[in-house]
């Protein structure tokens, strides 16, 4: 496999499409297997900003093509967190003609959609497609969309919190309300902590810089806090985490790359089994086997315990005896 960097390509795109000229032809990112004698197709990914779920399905889905024996050549592309570029990169794909789009994220995969009803869009690491408005249903996508879906397990997440808190009264929930899909998993975690007679109480962020106040504010409500796959939450779980210990309120993400970042545990998507879901997919669409508008939806198949070691131990928590094989340090 090679790797090869194309910011460079990248930044003279942007300023090709910004002149309305022709686009770019892109020569950069992976390559799997020997092309020669076979077909080699052009595979755009694109996503919002670099984070350990999307790179664990990335690193499935390319592990899927190569098991699937599909000669693929890859143009990785990252916006580093900026929307403008994140919808420059997807006019790029378009006018590059790529054989197949893999959308990481929410974001990216609207951001694709809103720019070609014709090349085939898989995604991964979207909870719901249907709230984010890129698919008719889940059973029958009905357009150029499908994929692999991450919905976590929230009701076993929020169980979780009442073992590892004793006499937890109150569960804070910490969102991004620019998020559809960090709203939908808020509330069905909010119905499943009424549920079980506790009380929850919500907080909402429209950028990083509003998390510092709004969690900590939060904090000196709640016994423990609760986050979803949330990309603004994500992005700062330092200060999230550094928060959690200042105030001594315990924080459980929904994923495992958040929990390391500053969380305490989680039952969380194996988000590199996800990528493999959506990379046989992808090799269905590529072989003609199959058509995403009639394609299904998937959800994840596969889940883990993790726990951070380290936040554990500086929180003073006792961990629950059935978690202790999942104690992971921070590297």
């Amino acid at each position: 496999m090679k790797k090869i960097r194309t910011s460079l390509s990248l930044l003279l795109c942007l300023g090709v499409i910004a002149l309305g000229l022709a686009a770019c032809d892109f020569s950069g990112g992976y390559e799997t297997g020997d092309p020669d004698g076979q077909d080699v197709f052009q595979i755009g990914t694109i996503q919002m900003v670099e984070h350990p779920a999307f790179d664990a399905a990335l690193n499935g889905f390319v592990a899927a093509l190569e098991d699937e024996g599909i000669q693929v050549r890859f143009d990785q592309q990252n916006a580093q967190g900026d929307p403008n570029t994140l919808s420059a990169i997807a006019q790029i794909f378009v006018n590059n003609n790529v054989d197949l789009v893999l959308a990481l994220g929410t974001g990216s995969a609207q951001a694709i959609a809103n720019e070609t009803e014709d090349i085939p869009i898989v995604g991964t690491a979207i909870t719901n497609y249907v709230i984010a408005g890129l698919v008719d249903s889940n059973e029958m996508p009905g357009s150029n969309i499908t994929g692999a879906s991450d919905l976590q397990p929230i009701e076993t997440q929020i169980n979780m919190i009442a073992e590892f808190v004793p006499g937890v009264e109150t569960i804070g929930l910490l969102f991004s309300s620019n998020e559809p899909n960090s709203i939908y998993q808020a509330e069905i975690a909010q119905a499943v902590i009424e549920s079980m007679g506790l009380a929850a109480e919500t907080a909402t962020v429209t950028t990083t810089g509003d998390i510092q106040q709004v969690a900590t504010s939060l904090a000196s409500q709640v016994d423990a806090i609760w986050v979803p796959t949330d990309n603004t939450i994500a992005n700062a779980m330092g200060f999230v985490g550094q928060i959690s210990l200042d105030t001594n309120t315990p924080v459980f993400a929904a994923e495992r790359g958040m929990v390391m970042g500053g969380g305490v545990a989680t039952y969380s998507v194996d988000y590199f089994a996800l990528g493999m879901q959506s990379g046989r997919m992808a090799a269905q669409i590529l072989r003609g086997e199959g058509d995403p508008a009639t394609m299904p939806i998937q959800f994840a198949e596969g889940f883990h315990y993790v726990v951070n070691g380290d936040m554990i131990e500086a929180l003073g928590i006792v961990v629950p005896e059935r978690f202790t094989d999942y104690v992971v340090d921070v590297e």
